[in-house]
């Protein structure tokens, strides 16, 4: 019986091992969070976060053990309009001072077979938490020029701003985010 444990033990404990840890590469601007919602509902408005960190873990022979953590600097919104973004960062909308991050970590990672996947997790945004799901892409993997190994995947998902409690009121159209976050990471060393 012992022997079995033992058994059961290192193989839970080598299938951990196996999954890779990859940061996500924000020095080398090869990752990127990028938003948009529709304004007044007669044309998109896009943007995107430019501060923002995270990591992820990928094990291709056990890809649903794979895991997600990203932490995004809400006061880095960036709308391609200074004036604009100080109303995002304000009262009104993003309450910058009184919640500095947004932040998503998974519970789950389902691959499909077909390079997409289902990631689910819990977001926390404006001081709510609540499950979210993102459709996934892998993009690809190899080595890199400066002998690191990189894996890149690319995610979208949406959301409506009412249910983390944004109360600013732009129309009916204007109640759903679209987040695409487009990450390369480069794999830890050991």
């Amino acid at each position: 019986m012992t022997r079995i444990l033992s058994l059961i033990l290192l193989f839970a404990l080598s299938s951990t091992a196996l999954a890779e840890r990859y940061d996500i590469d924000t020095k080398g601007a090869h990752a990127f969070i990028q938003f948009r919602i529709q304004h007044l509902g007669y044309s998109w408005l896009y943007g995107r976060f430019n501060t923002f960190s995270g990591w992820f873990s990928y094990d291709e022979a056990n890809p649903d053990a794979s895991q997600v953590e990203v932490t995004i600097d809400t006061a880095s919104v960036d709308s391609n309009h200074a004036e604009r973004d100080k109303h995002l960062r304000d009262g009104r909308f993003l309450h910058v001072d009184e919640y500095p991050q947004a932040r998503f970590v998974s519970t789950a990672f389902k691959e499909h077979g077909d390079g997409t996947a289902t990631l689910e997790g819990n977001f926390t945004f404006l001081g709510e938490t609540r499950p979210m799901q993102i459709d996934i892409k892998h993009i690809g993997h190899g080595p890199d020029p400066w002998g690191g190994y990189r894996r890149g995947f690319e995610g979208t998902t949406r959301f409506k701003l009412a249910d983390y409690g944004m109360a600013f009121n732009l129309g009916p159209n204007s109640q759903e985010v679209e987040l695409t976050l487009s990450v390369e990471g480069i794999r830890a060393k050991p």
